[in-house]
């Protein structure tokens, strides 16, 4: 298995996330790529010390961007949608 850090690289705060998290226990991060949903469900259990009850996965093609005369475009991501069992919670700001 690999290490936390590489597995899951930052909990996703937008408004969409936090609605979420706030109805119906599901909490938002971005991981690996190479991730699958049973890495995942581990990570966050051993990290955080919740429940998992199940894991969607979707991965997000980068946007077309223009630099100048030239256009780039920026990675692909993998986000995770981690529903918590009943009574677990994770608070990220510690409120």
């Amino acid at each position: 298995m690999k290490p936390l850090h590489q597995i899951i690289q930052r909990p996703l705060i937008t408004e969409k996330a936090s609605d979420l998290q706030e109805k119906s226990r599901v909490v938002v991060f971005e991981v690996n790529r190479d991730a699958n949903k049973i890495e995942i469900k581990q990570a966050v259990e051993k990290a955080f010390d919740v429940k998992v009850d199940k894991v969607n996965t979707v991965v997000i093609a980068g946007k077309q961007k223009r630099f100048g005369r030239n256009f780039g475009k920026r990675s692909n991501y993998k986000k995770a949608y981690v529903t918590l069992t009943e009574g677990s919670k994770i608070d990220f700001f510690g409120v």
